[in-house]
Formats: structure tokens, sequence, C-alpha cells
């Protein structure tokens, strides 16, 4: 016996109507989902791109006031004529404590040396050396101020009479990539070698000046040490 043919019954309207409503739901649920994740997004980049841009622009402001007090300092300090109703022991306090203002609002290697060199101004020699020293291991690349601060550094420890930390300052001085007082660390190292009796060895550094730095204006005080040696 043949079997029977079963005849498909279509979908009723209204479940078709149903499915598309579903359907429609469903997507609007992920529309809805992807635009929450996508604003989540777009407020952290634009979270991230407000506080870069503060960054910078804080940044700008503090080196912006740092370069101000450091103007101010720099003038203070340099200034030929002593500021009204001050003497010039006053005047160097009062550009230390800007040269200060101007590092702590903003670090930089000019205000640090400065805030050295004042000290040393001062007669203040042992925290001129910390700020030297502070300076030497921050900025050893800055070429502008390193050279100042070892030969800083060796005029105060040859004051003081540290013949060895002397030596290594000016070792320091001479080894740098730049020429900027090496004639000088070779002068004061032949004349410490002479304080202690080593005259061939202070000779040699003479020699070495006369050599390299025909020019320098401690060519005529070793003249008489190195007789035997034409001078350029």
């Amino acid at each position: 016996m043949p079997k029977a043919i079963k005849k498909k019954i279509p979908k009723k309207a209204t479940d078709t109507e149903e499915e598309v409503r579903e359907r429609l739901s469903d997507f609007r649920d992920t529309l809805k989902e992807r635009q929450q994740t996508a604003l989540k997004y777009g407020i952290g980049v634009l979270i991230a791109l407000i506080a870069v841009v503060g960054f910078f622009v804080y940044s700008h402001t503090l080196q912006k006031k740092a370069k101000g007090l450091e103007y101010e300092a720099y003038k203070t300090y340099h200034s030929k004529t002593q500021m009204q109703g001050t003497n010039k022991e006053e005047q160097n306090k009062k550009a230390l404590d800007l040269f200060r203002q101007a590092y702590n609002t903003k670090k930089s290697p000019t205000s640090l040396f400065y805030i050295a060199a004042v000290q040393y101004e001062l007669g203040q020699y042992d925290d001129s050396l910390k700020t030297l020293k502070a300076f030497a291991q921050k900025y050893s690349g800055d070429e502008r101020f390193i050279p100042l601060a070892y030969h800083k550094m060796a005029t105060i420890y040859i004051q003081k009479g540290d013949i060895n930390e002397a030596k290594k300052s000016l070792d320091l001085l001479y080894n740098l990539k730049t020429d900027i007082y090496k004639d000088f660390a070779l002068i004061e190292y032949g004349r410490l070698l002479e304080k202690e009796g080593k005259m061939d060895e202070a000779k040699k550094k003479y020699e070495e000046l006369a050599a390299k730095f025909p020019n320098s204006p401690f060519i005529d005080e070793i003249k008489p040490k190195i007789p035997d040696k034409k001078q350029g």
C-alpha cells in the first residue's frame, strides 16, 4: 500500500511575524551592546587624550615658571650693581633661593649647576661639593656644564687640601670628550705633583700641556719648568 504523502503545512503569518520581531529585538540588543562598548572605548580614549593634553599643558606651565625664576636668579647672581639695601652676600643668597625654587619647579642642569656655583661663592664648600656630585651623577652627558662642574669640584678639593680627590676630579675633567679646561687639568695636576715633590711627573704634565695647548694662558708659567722644550 503506497505511503501517504504528507502535505506541508504552511506557517501561519503570526509565526512569521513573531520570528521577525524576535530577530529585530536581537538585532537591537546586539546593536545596543556594540554602541555601549564603542561608547566605553570612546570615553576611555577621550580620558586618555585629556590626560595627555593636561600633562603637556601642566609641564609647559611648570617649565615656563621655572624659566622665569631661573632668569631672575641669573640676573641677581650676575648683577654688577648691588641690589638696593643689600650687600653681595645677601644678593647671592637671594639668587640661591631663586635657583632652588626654579629647580624644584622644573628640574634642569642649569639651575642645579648654579645652585652649586652660588653655594661656592657663599663659602658653602661642602654643600657645593654635594650639589656638584649630584649634578655629575644626574647630568653626566651635559657637555655645557659638566666640564664646569669638574673644574669647580677640583678647585674646592684643592682649597680644602684634599689632594687625592682633587686629582680624581682633574682626571675626570681631562678625560672628557671636550677640550674645555683640559689645560687647567694639566697645570693643576702638575702643581699638585710639585707639592708632593714629584718633579719629574709634574714636568711630564707641563710638557703635555705645552705640546697640546700651545696657546693656553698657562704657557708662560710652565716655560721656566721645561726650558728644554720648544714653546708654541
